[in-house]
């Protein structure tokens, strides 16, 4: 059976579909929730508005600006490598799962980039809003990224007599995310379950030429 779509125009609507809807729930949660809100939904499901400078589940290493640029310049070179594995004649699902870390990465980056110059600053009393470009509460590649997801599937206090944490309350999974975290964190793991062999014959791929056949 021919398939409907072909691999790049699969790799398209993967990007766009993630990113769109990445993005409206975004705008949703920021104009119309309180800085860390919380709305239950079920005991294990929550949406919970917060914001974070960094990459994936709020890490941060290096100063803001520089980070925004250089994972600027990461999801420009999955494209590109995205380009080579169609010409390569890689199979779908491998590129698909390609498609869903690039779509993560650019929907974080929208909102490093542009958060911070088009939004006022949300706070605990304060619903953030649309502002005219230059007047939010920083200025660009300085944006916070919108975090929402928040599930704390089960909970329990480890015993007194452990040293270090003895007493201390353990959550998982208490990392709060987004559309996008997820979709870097699933390709990712779906590449790693499925797709070892693509993942390490692709390494050398760049260095070769992009119309050899796997």
């Amino acid at each position: 059976m021919k398939n409907i779509l072909s691999k790049g125009q699969l790799s398209i609507l993967i990007v766009l579909g993630i990113l769109i809807l990445d993005q409206v729930i975004k705008i949703e949660v920021k104009t119309n929730m309180f800085y860390n809100e919380s709305i239950h939904i079920t005991d294990w499901f929550y949406l919970r508005f917060i914001e974070n400078p960094g990459m994936a589940f709020g890490m941060q290493i290096v100063p803001k600006a520089i980070q925004t640029i250089a994972r600027t310049i990461f999801a420009i070179a999955i494209g590109w490598y995205i380009v080579i594995l169609i010409k390569a004649k890689y199979k779908r699902g491998y590129i698909a799962c390609v498609s869903l870390i690039l779509a993560g990465a650019i929907g974080n980056i929208i909102d490093s980039i542009f958060y911070g110059v088009i939004f006022s600053k949300s706070t605990p009393t304060e619903i953030s809003t649309f502002v005219p470009i230059g007047e939010g509460y920083t200025g660009w590649l300085h944006g916070k990224v919108v975090d929402m997801f928040y599930f704390p599937l089960f909970e329990f206090n480890w015993p007194s007599w452990m040293p270090f944490i003895g007493g201390d309350n353990f959550v998982f999974f208490s990392p709060v995310f987004n559309l996008a975290d997820a979709a870097i964190s699933c390709g990712v793991i779906i590449l790693f379950l499925f797709y070892m062999k693509s993942l390490n014959s692709s390494f050398s791929l760049c260095t070769r030429s992009p119309y050899q056949k796997k």
